[in-house]
């Protein structure tokens, strides 16, 4: 989160305007201006780190931010509200307003004082976010849900690709928007890439998270009997391998990991996002057949393809469609340079970057007719 304040602080100095030779006539440049008062509703399962992405970019640009946090976690955005007035922020720079979805984040959705808009969630909830805006003719950035895919192609290094492939379904117990909870394997390594990820998967230990657990809890016990009622359905459509259940632990909404093989690519559990640690394994036969398959979902925000093959990489980086594609690695962990976000109903805009910064300006185009 600091992180975030330290670039936009670096970079806001180099947004600036340009100059367009139009005629000997004519001088016309043109300035970056803040939109004015932007509106920032974040989700629960990184509160600090997304409010701080959203939040940072927008003030070095000019702007006043008014920062909706998710109602079942909103006391670091409180505090970071606390820390803004203790570093020197006007009163009323960042604004904090907790509150339900339904009441506070629609309001600031539909508030005609809002110029801007940016909101990490759901594709439903985003959807109406959108709509709210556009009765204001306000833009919005969204960054939405995900399904990515891991593409594992016959060649690539397996003791590489597999902790990663792995940590990226069960980082945060799978609830995370950019979660790997796709993966396409080559036929030819199909089983042993399936059993090695099965054997991995009952090695996690799971807790909470003060003792640093592989896997810790899900939010809360709706988010835990959503994740079990998508498995359920996985059930009848796909072979379930390992995990399926709630364990024997006591005070936490916990899931075990769980591996799903021979998924069919039009399953639901290969199309919906789950938010949990649910794994989908299909296998393809060739990189056409992996290239269809990883753009065969609703969603396109990250993806990641493990081969050793340079031309392989590209030409499956340049074919898939997400807003980001990693090669022999998955994520960007805290690389806040990075511009992220979506295409399909993954969204649209991006967060983090330079990219995020020029997001939160207004191009203004001054034309002066010079006199002889």
């Amino acid at each position: 989160a600091g992180r975030y304040f330290e670039l936009y602080a670096d970079t806001v100095e180099a947004v600036h305007g340009a100059t367009i030779p139009v005629s000997d006539e004519l001088l016309v440049y043109t300035l970056r201006e803040p939109y004015g008062v932007t509106g920032h509703i974040i989700p629960w399962n990184y509160p600090l780190q997304i409010g701080a992405r959203t939040v940072a970019p927008a003030l070095a640009a000019g702007n006043c931010c008014v920062l909706k946090p998710a109602e079942e976690a909103p006391l670091t955005a409180l505090r970071l509200g606390e820390l803004a007035l203790e570093a020197g922020f006007p009163p009323g720079a960042l604004n904090v307003v907790p509150g339900l979805g339904e009441e506070a984040g629609a309001a600031v959705a539909a508030h005609p004082g809002i110029d801007h808009l940016a909101f990490t969630g759901s594709f439903e909830v985003g959807r109406m976010v959108a709509k709210a805006a556009a009765d204001n003719a306000v833009p919005v950035t969204l960054e939405l849900g995900g399904k990515s895919p891991n593409v594992v192609l016959a060649d690539a290094d397996l003791g590489a690709a597999l902790p990663t492939i792995v940590n990226s379904i069960v980082q945060n117990a799978g609830q995370t928007c950019s979660a790997g909870s796709r993966l396409l394997v080559d036929e030819r390594v199909h089983d042993a890439v399936v059993d090695a990820v099965a054997e991995r998967f009952e090695a996690l230990r799971i807790g909470p998270g003060p003792d640093d657990p592989d896997l810790g809890p899900l939010i809360s016990a709706r988010q835990r009997d959503g994740v079990a009622r998508a498995v359920t359905r996985g059930k009848s459509e796909a072979r379930l391998v390992v995990g399926g259940d709630v364990p024997a632990i006591d005070g936490g909404f916990f899931y075990l990991p769980t591996l799903f093989a021979d998924v069919p690519r039009d399953a639901t559990i290969a199309r919906e996002e789950i938010f949990g640690p649910v794994l989908a394994v299909t296998a393809f036969d060739g990189p056409e057949q992996a290239i269809e398959l990883a753009n065969a979902t609703p969603y396109g925000l990250i993806a990641a393809v493990w081969t050793r093959d340079l031309t392989t990489a590209h030409t499956l980086a340049r074919r898939i469609r997400a807003g980001q594609v990693f090669v022999n690695t998955y994520g960007a962990g805290g690389a806040v340079e990075l511009p992220f976000g979506g295409v399909k109903q993954s969204g649209y805009g991006r967060e983090k970057g330079f990219e995020a910064l020029l997001g939160y300006t207004q191009t203004k185009t001054v034309a002066i007719k010079l006199t002889g």
